[in-house]
C-alpha cells in the first residue's frame, strides 16, 4: 500500500504533499502519519520551514474521509500526535508552516490550512465549511476562524456552509496571496527559502508569544516576557544569534544565523 504522503526535504525546508486519490481526504491512519511527520519536523534542528499542500490540481483537502468513516473510522477516534492532520494541536511547534492550497479546501482541509502560519492559494482554489449540511460541527474552525477574519463573515461561513473563491478569501484576510496554479509551488518555495534564511530563534519566540498571548491581556503578556516566562524568548536573548544580529547590523553585513 502506497504512503498517503509525499515528503521532500531540501535546503532546510520540509514539503509535505497529501496524496490520497481521488480527493486527498484524511482518515485516521493518514492523520497519525501526518502527526509523526510534523512532530519530526518540529524536533529536527536541521529543518526550519514546512510547506503542506495537496497532490493534483483539483483538491487541497476536503477534510475528513467520509468513506473511511462509513467503513468504521470513528470521528472521535485517535488522530495521533497533533490532532487531526497532525498540525492543529501539535504543541511547541515554533517553526513557520506554509499552506499551499492548490484546489478545493473545505471542512477539515480548511482547518488544516488555518493551522499554518501563512496561506498561499491557486487562483482556482475554493473554500468552505460545509459541516452544517452533514449535521456536524467544524470544531477547530469555530474556534479559530472568528479570531482570524471579521466575526460576522466567519459566522456566515460556519452557519451557512457557503463556498467562497480565493479572491474573497484574500479580501477577508483568510489567505495571504493568490497565484496562478502553475506558479503556486514555485512561490511557496520562494517564501520558504526566505524564511529558511531567517533567524530561527526569533521565529520560535514570535510563534510562542503569539500563541500564548492569544488569550492574555496585553499587559499580562508583556509581564510574562519581562519576567522571563517565555522559554523561547529567554533562549533568544542568551543566544549566539542575538549577538550575531547586533554585530551584523553594526558591521553593515548580512547576519549568519546558526539557531543557537
Amino acid at each position: 500500500m502506497s504512503s498517503p504522503l509525499k515528503v521532500r526535504k531540501e535546503n532546510k525546508i520540509l514539503e509535505v504533499t497529501l496524496d490520497r486519490p481521488k480527493a486527498n481526504a484524511i482518515d485516521l491512519a493518514t492523520s497519525r502519519i501526518m502527526g509523526e511527520v510534523f512532530t519530526e519536523f518540529r524536533d529536527d534542528p536541521e529543518l526550519r520551514v514546512a510547506i503542506v499542500t495537496g497532490a493534483g490540481e483539483k483538491f487541497f483537502c476536503p477534510g475528513w474521509d467520509l468513506k473511511a468513516a462509513a467503513d468504521g473510522d470513528a470521528v472521535d477516534g485517535d488522530y495521533g500526535k497533533g490532532g487531526f492532520g497532525g498540525l492543529q494541536e501539535l504543541r511547541g511547534l515554533n517553526k513557520p508552516v506554509i499552506a499551499a492550497v492548490n484546489g478545493i479546501c473545505c471542512g477539515g482541509g480548511l482547518e488544516l490550512a488555518l493551522s499554518a502560519d501563512l496561506i498561499l492559494a491557486a487562483e482556482h482554489a475554493t473554500f468552505a465549511l460545509p459541516e452544517i449540511r452533514s449535521g456536524t460541527v467544524a470544531d477547530a474552525a469555530s474556534i479559530k476562524l472568528p479570531k482570524r477574519i471579521p466575526y460576522h463573515i466567519a459566522m456566515e461561513l460556519l452557519l451557512t456552509g457557503r463556498w467562497i473563491e480565493a479572491d474573497e478569501a484574500a479580501r477577508w484576510g483568510m489567505i495571504n496571496h493568490i497565484y496562478p496554479a502553475e506558479r503556486l509551488m514555485e512561490e511557496a518555495w520562494k517564501l520558504a527559502d526566505l524564511l529558511a534564511s531567517g533567524p530561527p530563534l526569533v521565529y520560535a519566540a514570535i510563534k510562542e508569544v503569539v500563541r500564548e498571548a492569544e488569550d492574555l491581556k496585553f499587559q499580562d503578556a508583556m509581564n510574562r516576557i519581562t519576567k522571563s516566562q517565555f522559554g523561547t524568548v529567554e533562549t533568544l536573548y542568551r543566544s549566539e544569534d542575538q549577538l550575531e544580529g547586533s554585530k551584523a547590523f553594526a558591521e553593515k553585513r548580512d547576519p549568519v544565523w546558526k539557531g543557537r
